[in-house]
């Protein structure tokens, strides 16, 4: 058989394989082909061993089974061109794999070192600074010309902190621990009156629980832990994660040597449980800077496929950050939401942001005659300037003048400056649906009239208002509730004010999640949103840093105290064991003891996450010079090296009295998870 007939036949029965062709069917994709056949596909094998020709071209019999000639097929398919003008790609413009196309697949994905990896990434200051002890000899130094010696011994040094990874298959009875629910203590209510006892944990009538909450431990460990109280029934997460600059400023300070792999491996443990929290019509917001802003868009591409993403930019520093070549203003908000989904709020925008024009048709198709239905007057109150009705359509023959003025009010009527009857855009029937897209506006002779708000209650994607200035709206703001403030770079408040108006404007009983929760600001927004609308919204605050006690707790208690607002919020913590730990301690009456209960802790809590505790265990203690220290000295030391432990208590656990829960917090904590003590 020629080979033009043989390849007319093989187009011919492929044409049963939808997939490999365009929709009329003119256009083989043969990229895609030769990758079906590498991957011996059944549905295209099956079609070529059907027909006899076929069959005995590319196809050897070995004793009752045919066996495709893969190299046979592939060389005649890629050898066999129409003409010399013939080019192996399609006209298509795209990035590719050499095969196919990159858009036609759902396997392309971002990979990065430690993706399949949990990062705990635990620390309590915004350093996170590792303190350890180096022995260091007696030296003399100049200082102002004189000469000071400074004895030998034992000097306190920091370091920044290193984890490890967790492997996700190798190591899955760690990460099962990791992730079980923890015990949760030091419970406190706050008021606009202060501190109180906490007695009860409310919930509404289906059981959720519905109070405000700001948790102090791992982010990651506590959105665990939120699991089973609140899966599919937070409206919105927004977070305020590191930026991870390269520069001094960073605050992503974890095992960073793979920079921008550690922060999504960091990003992409806390998306996957957040995902579980959110409801059906939930959204996540993320906001971001330039450093990471790529690497973080690809990411939500491949774990939100389901859902549409939107970067916002807002100008939150109008006076500049200096880079190297530019000055930076701005930063951005990725807005994720489920595809199909209308979950963004009417939006409260100026007047500046709108696009007006007039109501009253003009041009072709726009006379009172083409559309007889789009002819009534606009009722408008001349004191207020403001539409308050609409009156009946017109008889055809009704011919009034444009303005109408009876008593206090005016009828307006689409006729134009030269007296032409024209009609409105809306008719009467369905005008009333975009009644507050409507502004009422006169001319100098007098001379009312009707225009409409374009794009009105639809966000843009530069926010530019001087209310998102994090200096003014936000710096200042923190500082004039929290004496000696000493958080950093904290958010305009109007800035992520109107993100949580984007989404749960229309949701007055909506759960508000952000689990960065940095000076607060969330918390302060949603009070700030429920004060004007009435609303019953609830945050939930996740934060690991010591400031939330200095900070963030005072600064929600001041905003309720000034505002005078009647609600509350529930402060508690993921319990550690280090306390207990400590006071063991403190016990030990010998060296010896004390290193026999450093080894005991050290197996059972994974001490050596941390490369400096192990080398305190395997090198300092036994050294002569530590070994010469008073026992208060070796005690101190020893209690320096656990406080850089960050192990939690499991729920399960937590009734174990070693762990010195007290009955009050484990009575709260099975509160928690509605669950009987």
């Amino acid at each position: 058989m020629k080979k033009e007939k043989l390849k007319e036949l093989i187009l011919e029965v492929l044409k049963q394989d939808d997939r490999l062709w365009n929709e009329d069917k003119t256009e083989l994709n043969q990229t895609l082909l030769l990758d079906l056949v590498e991957k011996i596909d059944e549905k295209v094998i099956d079609l070529l061993l059907q027909d006899k020709d076929l069959r005995e071209k590319f196809f050897v019999k070995i004793k009752d089974v045919y066996v495709f000639k893969t190299n046979d097929f592939r060389f005649f398919m890629e050898e066999n061109k129409i003409d010399n003008s013939y080019t192996k790609y399609k006209n298509r413009i795209g990035l590719t794999d050499g095969k196919r196309f990159l858009k036609d697949t759902n396997d392309v994905v971002l990979d990065f070192p430690y993706k399949d990896c949990v990062l705990e990434g635990g620390q309590s200051t915004e350093e996170g600074l590792d303190t350890y002890f180096e022995y260091e000899k007696e030296k003399t130094m100049t200082v102002k010309g004189e000469k000071v010696t400074e004895k030998a011994g034992y000097k306190q040094k920091t370091a920044k902190r290193k984890e490890i990874f967790f492997n996700s298959v190798l190591a899955h009875d760690e990460i099962d621990r990791l992730f079980d629910p923890k015990a949760f203590v030091n419970w406190k209510r706050y008021t606009k009156d202060g501190e109180q006892e906490v007695k009860e944990i409310k919930r509404d009538e289906e059981g959720t629980i519905k109070e405000n909450l700001i948790i102090k431990g791992n982010n990651l460990l506590a959105l665990h832990s939120l699991k089973k109280q609140f899966a599919g029934k937070v409206k919105l997460i927004y977070i305020d994660p590191p930026y991870n600059p390269p520069s001094s400023n960073n605050t992503f300070i974890y095992n960073n040597n793979f920079n921008h792999s550690t922060w999504l491996t960091f990003m992409k443990n806390r998306f996957d449980v957040g995902k579980k929290l959110l409801s059906e019509d939930g959204a996540f917001i993320v906001a971001i800077d330039e450093n990471e802003v790529n690497y973080l868009g690809v990411m939500i591409d491949e774990l939100f496929p389901e859902y549409e993403s939107h970067c916002v930019t807002i100008i939150h520093n109008p006076r500049g950050i200096q880079g190297t070549n530019f000055s930076y203003t701005h930063e951005y908000a990725y807005f994720i939401f489920p595809k199909g989904k209308k979950i963004i709020g009417n939006r409260k925008i100026e007047e500046e942001n709108v696009s007006w024009s007039n109501l009253r048709n003009w041009g072709s198709e726009s006379l009172r005659t083409d559309a007889k239905n789009c002819f009534y007057p606009i009722i408008v109150d001349k004191c207020t300037n403001q539409v308050i009705d609409f009156g009946d359509v017109c008889d055809d023959d009704f011919h009034p003048e444009a303005n109408i003025i009876k008593n206090d009010f005016v009828y307006i009527y689409p006729i134009d400056k030269n007296g032409i009857e024209r009609k409105w855009r809306y008719s009467r029937s369905s005008v009333q649906e975009v009644k507050d897209l409507l502004k009422v506006v006169k001319n100098k002779q007098g001379v009312y009239d009707i225009q409409i708000g374009k794009d009105f209650g639809m966000y843009r994607t530069v926010w530019s208002d001087k209310k998102y200035d994090a200096n003014e709206y936000g710096t200042k703001i923190v500082n004039s509730l929290v004496k000696d403030n000493t958080f950093s770079f904290p958010k305009s408040l109007w800035n992520v004010y109107d993100c949580i108006y984007a989404v749960v404007g229309n949701d007055k009983d909506a759960i508000i999640l952000d689990y960065h929760a940095g000076s607060g600001t969330t918390a302060h927004a949603v009070l700030e949103l429920n004060k004007e609308d009435g609303g019953n919204r609830k945050f939930i605050m996740i934060e690991q840093m010591d400031y939330i006690n200095t900070v963030t707790c005072p600064r929600v208690q001041k905003v309720m105290e000034k505002e005078n607002i009647d609600d509350s919020f529930i402060y508690f913590e993921l319990a550690k064991w280090n306390e207990t730990a400590k006071e063991k301690i403190l016990e030990c009456e010998s060296l010896e003891e004390l290193i026999k209960f450093f080894d005991e802790i050290y197996e059972k809590y994974f001490l050596n996450y941390n490369l400096k505790i192990k080398e305190f265990r395997e090198k300092v203690m036994h050294e002569e010079e530590f070994k010469n220290l008073s026992l208060d000295e070796q005690k101190k030391m020893f209690a320096t090296m656990l406080d850089n432990n960050q192990m939690y208590v499991n729920k399960t656990e937590m009734a174990d009295k070693k762990f010195g829960i007290s009955e009050e917090d484990q009575n709260l904590t099975s509160q928690f998870y509605k669950e009987e003590k």
